[in-house]
């Protein structure tokens, strides 16, 4: 798994003009993966990791702003010798230890919250995945994320609303309550992150799943952000999904952005939207995603590089290489991410027509 993880991000970096920090970036997702990625590559993974649908532990994606050149990030999770769900945090905290040592990585705000996030007996699908930032011009940026269901789904919110407390950021919970968390049963925290980096530059965001939504909740879940461009998100929600809602398979997302300086409300606003659950197969993505940018005015070459460098089949003959889709909107950088799976274990099947209406 690992070597093969390595060489798709090799020619990834190569195919969107960021060869020079191919060295930097594949280190640092080598020793992100952990002792159990060395494991071979077997038609069964080693462990279920949550990270894509066949259960490889990475899933690539590229992001993408006007007048900028593309980054590549990484979701990965850490694999012990012998995998399982404690097994893999601790493996995850020595990758840590190591990354401390050898990159401009910073704790601190980690540390504010460590005890809530990382208990003896972690539930729910994840603990601990790392995000790997490789742009232009910088050394690659690490972010964490951790889950708030990791003490049972009842007690996600309070959890989430002690960490902003602890990172000074209590006076913003009403304003994702009143906008993200009006649904009762049916919305709720899904992910929590935190940038590795100097607090002045770094990011805390919170993450609302939606299950069931209408592109009208996830437009009232962006107005929490000033100066967020509705129409644009309501025209890339019914671009990504073929409709207006509601949404009933996989559910959309959102993401605040909350930045130094930040108290009472979040600077950006992200919508991530699971493109593969609402079209038959990667074709019909790849035609929704260039739609996507058309609408947002951006150059599409990165992304077509990008897929062409990953892909191994003809579009048409599976659904979920092109995973999901985000809209960015606010500070600190508006654009769109185009999420791409693995596929190191298995490829699934296109829908029929049928399901994919």
């Amino acid at each position: 798994m690992h070597d093969f993880a390595i060489g798709q991000l090799h020619d990834l970096l190569r195919a969107v003009g960021l060869t020079n920090s191919a060295e930097s970036a594949t280190e640092l997702l080598g020793e992100a993966l952990g002792p159990g990625s060395r494991l071979p590559l077997s038609a069964v993974p080693h462990w279920p990791s949550s990270v894509a649908d066949d259960h490889t532990p990475v899933e690539f994606s590229v992001a993408l702003a006007q007048n900028e050149p593309p980054a590549v990030r990484m979701i990965v999770e850490s694999l012990a010798e012998q995998p399982g769900r404690q097994a893999n945090v601790t493996a995850a905290l020595r990758v840590l230890d190591g990354l401390t040592e050898r990159h401009q990585v910073r704790l601190r705000q980690l540390d504010l919250v460590r005890d809530l996030f990382l208990p003896e007996d972690p539930q729910g699908a994840f603990a601990f995945w790392y995000s790997l930032i490789v742009g232009p011009g910088a050394p690659p940026a690490v972010k964490v994320y951790l889950n708030p269901d990791v003490r049972g789904r009842e007690s996600a919110t309070a959890l989430v609303g002690e960490a902003l407390s602890r990172l000074g950021l209590s006076a913003a919970l009403p304003a994702v309550q009143e906008h993200a968390l009006r649904r009762a049963g049916l919305d709720r925290f899904s992910f929590f992150a935190l940038d590795l980096m100097e607090e002045d530059r770094a990011r805390v965001k919170t993450y609302v799943a939606h299950d069931d939504a209408v592109v009208a909740d996830v437009v009232r879940a962006a107005a929490a952000v000033p100066a967020v461009d509705p129409a644009i998100l309501a025209d890339v929600c019914e671009l990504a999904c073929g409709g207006t809602g509601p949404f009933s398979r996989r559910p959309l997302m959102s993401s605040y952005t909350f930045l130094s300086g930040d108290t009472e409300r979040p600077s950006g606003y992200s919508l991530y939207i699971p493109v593969r659950d609402y079209v038959q197969d990667d074709l019909e993505a790849c035609e929704r995603v260039l739609a996507i940018m058309a609408r947002c005015g951006l150059d599409t070459t990165p992304f077509v590089m990008a897929l062409a460098s990953l892909v191994q089949r003809p579009l048409g003959d599976g659904v979920g290489l092109i995973a999901h889709v985000s809209l960015r909107l606010g500070r600190p950088k508006p654009g769109v991410s185009v999420y791409l799976s693995s596929e190191a274990y298995d490829v699934t099947p296109p829908r029929t027509k049928a399901l994919s209406a």
